[in-house]
């Protein structure tokens, strides 16, 4: 009788090495005039976006960089210079009075100028999509690396297109989709319609591109990483580079019993946390919720919290730094700041989805987009928006939430008309919120303030 054969263990570090020296080959070295790489939350794409502008700039291949925005074209102008102090990279900006970050005045390798031709022959130039769009008369680069490609509206792409030969697209599915002030029904299930994302018209075009995507997720924990990827990537699933007891989150303070303190202890040992406050019908800035959010934050602080993770053994302190609120709305994020500014908490990071996007924490706390709601409305069931807010973090999400949520989606099916020839985007957000919900209903702390 044959021993049954043992399953192949996974190695996270492994696999994305994998992922990523097919990306580089089909970039360096195939014929195709576009790759695009799919990435979920955390996989490395600045990394990935980094370590290609350096071998094409190495190879001696012209390279420009198309990012999303100013934040995002600096922080890849630092990165390149760590990487690469000697390197000369081009930063091309616009002509306000602040335009760039200061931290790059302090960089010799880092040329700075509102004109392109200032910065020619640089082996790398990066601005903005929107600053490329105004770039004319000069020499096309042979090679173009564009950051947040789904985040890229694709009028913004053919604004582009004309600069470069041949580009490495890279970008999170998952997330938001481009923002667009006018409805584009109009353009609906139209190869060319300029509201949908660059990679989505890109590939209606030329569907026999190179696609990859990155297998790993650093950024989210092993408690996190499968609900996202069932809940929002159910067609390009992935796995946490960590294992269980990798991370851990502890506190010095003990639990005063309450239900911030509660809802803390189970989110420390389990990843996450449902702070459930009553059903009711409530304003957009609702207090009790907003404030709840503020005393959850302020608890964390006061109980001296330590993590611990695969980065080093030695404990790192929970700073206002390391932990986010995010939001749906503005004038919710606006209100949880002055909660928080009245519990004397200063320097944690308070915004709404669109504006976290790429950004990662230890912490984070989370008031549900459909909390308190009577109704559930398109922007409140967005995929994207549930899927930032729900993967931010290193160690553990707290949710806050109204009872209810579950029968009010019930009660407003999905009912968003079909589109031909639309790619629907699996699962919607309906699915999505009940996938959710459930998993977090299994870490639910009902409290009354």
């Amino acid at each position: 009788m044959t021993a049954p054969a043992q399953q192949a263990v996974f190695d996270p570090g492994a696999a994305a090495g994998r992922a990523t020296d097919a990306i580089l080959r089909d970039t360096l070295r195939g014929s195709a005039r576009g790759v695009v790489v799919d990435s979920p939350p955390g996989a490395g794409k600045s990394t990935l976006v980094v370590r290609a502008a350096l071998e094409l700039a190495e190879a001696g291949r012209p390279l420009m960089v198309v990012a999303q925005t100013n934040a995002q074209v600096d922080d890849l102008v630092l990165r390149l210079a760590e990487k690469n102090p000697g390197m000369p990279v081009g930063r091309l900006h616009s002509s306000d009075t602040d335009p760039y970050d200061k931290a790059l005045d302090a960089l010799d390798s880092v040329r700075k100028s509102a004109k392109a031709a200032d910065l020619a022959g640089l082996p790398v130039v990066i601005s903005t999509a929107a600053k490329w769009a105004h770039v004319k008369g000069v020499e096309p680069w042979e090679h173009a690396i564009v950051d947040e490609a789904y985040q890229m509206r694709s009028d913004a792409l053919l604004a582009v297109a004309g600069l470069f030969e041949r580009a490495l697209f890279v970008g999170d599915p998952g997330q938001l989709d481009p923002f667009s002030i006018v409805g584009g029904e109009q353009w609906a299930g139209l190869s060319y319609d300029p509201s949908a994302s660059a990679v989505t018209t890109l590939l209606a075009h030329n569907p026999d591109l190179p696609q990859h995507r990155l297998p790993v997720s650093w950024r989210l924990p092993a408690s996190a990483a499968p609900l996202v990827s069932d809940a929002f990537y159910p067609y390009t699933p992935f796995r946490s580079g960590t294992d269980h007891g990798d991370r851990r989150l502890s506190f010095g303070v003990p639990s005063d019993g309450s239900g911030p303190d509660r809802v803390i202890d189970e989110a420390a040992e389990s990843g996450w946390g449902l702070l459930e406050l009553p059903a009711r019908h409530t304003p957009r800035t609702d207090p009790e919720a907003i404030r709840a959010v503020a005393l959850v934050v302020r608890r964390l602080l006061d109980r001296t919290g330590t993590s611990t993770s695969e980065r080093s053994p030695d404990p790192a302190p929970l700073t206002a730094d390391r932990v986010a609120v995010g939001t749906a709305h503005r004038d919710q994020a606006a209100a949880v700041r002055a909660a928080l500014t009245e519990l004397g908490v200063t320097d944690v990071t308070v915004d709404t989805a669109n504006r976290l996007q790429g950004r990662e924490y230890d912490v984070t706390v989370v008031l549900h987009p459909l909390s308190g709601r009577p109704d559930a409305t398109a922007f409140h069931l967005e995929t994207g928006r549930l899927c930032v807010l729900a993967s931010r973090h290193r160690h553990a999400c707290i949710v806050v939430c109204r009872e209810g949520v579950t029968d009010l989606l019930d009660d407003y099916p999905s009912t968003e008309p079909v589109q031909l020839g639309t790619l629907v985007k699996f699962p919607d957000g309906w699915e999505a919120n009940h996938a959710v919900l459930s998993h977090l209903a299994e870490h639910r702390v009902p409290w009354r303030p």
